[in-house]
């Protein structure tokens, strides 16, 4: 199995996981005198199914995240951990651009002369430009996860 498929696999199980849990919640309590709409401890053992499952498929991508060397150098995890700060640091360059530009000012202008202006304390055309080379690189670290994801076999346990 291809690591992709396992992070799909992944994906549907947490998915999974969430309906089983409001199915129990939902089912945990009933009206004396009626049933409840499923049996809850049966529903609490699939979710339990399904977690051990979950937890099998973390291991396995985990590990091979971890083993798995990527071009250019380095391990798929290592990339992953610059994807996640590359989208962090993208994320603080446009507050700031956008705080800098006056976007948080809604309709904030200066009506009369007297009025003290507000200046910009950081180059906003400065920052856009950081912001959008920040993006271009996180566009190819992910590409370069995401074809590394079908390239490379999930270690088995």
């Amino acid at each position: 199995m291809k690591l992709a498929e396992a992070l799909a696999q992944r994906a549907a199980a947490v998915r999974r996981v969430e309906q089983l849990r409001a199915r129990v919640v939902g089912s945990a309590r009933y009206q004396e005198g009626e049933e409840p709409a499923e049996p809850a401890a049966e529903v609490l053992a699939q979710a339990g199914e399904v977690l051990d499952e979950l937890e099998r498929l973390i291991r396995q991508i985990n590990r091979t995240n971890s083993t798995a060397l990527i071009e250019g150098g380095g391990t798929l995890t290592d990339a992953l951990a610059r994807r996640d700060v590359l989208r962090l640091r993208h994320s603080v360059i446009t507050a700031a651009a956008d705080a800098a530009a006056g976007r948080d000012q809604r309709g904030a202008v200066r009506q009369l002369r007297s009025e003290l202006r507000i200046l910009s304390a950081l180059p906003v055309a400065e920052l856009r430009a950081e912001a959008d080379a920040l993006a271009k690189e996180i566009r190819e670290v992910d590409t370069l996860i995401q074809r590394t994801n079908w390239e490379i076999d999930l270690i088995e346990d």
